[in-house]
């Protein structure tokens, strides 16, 4: 796989617009983010690590930020959304709020700061 902006042309409209909407709020911030890969997924990078990488499954949409640390932080915002050890799955007709989104995003940052 390419970069976001191939994985995303690559998606039905639906999911790349729900999708893109995560990589567009992870943008907010972490403006000097840059696309690259994570562990072979497209990703978000920051610092020359993973930051975020988001993707299709057949039955939900993954949200995966490189670090059980970082969904532990914001598992109030997480509840009744599924995650495990180090993802954050999610339907797409139910994406998750921007705050979580945000806490997850913030958290992994301050990780890749230290």
């Amino acid at each position: 796989m390419g970069t976001i902006d191939d994985y995303l042309s690559g998606l039905a409209p639906a999911d790349a617009a729900v999708i893109g909407h995560v990589y567009d709020v992870a943008r907010e911030v972490v403006p000097e983010a840059e696309q690259g890969r994570g562990y072979g997924m497209p990703a978000l990078t920051y610092r020359g690590k993973p930051l975020l990488s988001v993707m299709r499954a057949k039955t939900h949409i993954g949200m995966y930020p490189f670090s059980p640390e970082a969904i532990v932080s914001a598992a109030a915002l997480l509840d009744g959304v599924d995650s495990a050890k180090g993802t954050i799955r999610f339907a797409p007709e139910a994406p998750l709020h921007d705050d979580a989104i945000r806490a997850v995003v913030t958290a992994r940052r301050a990780q890749i700061e230290r």
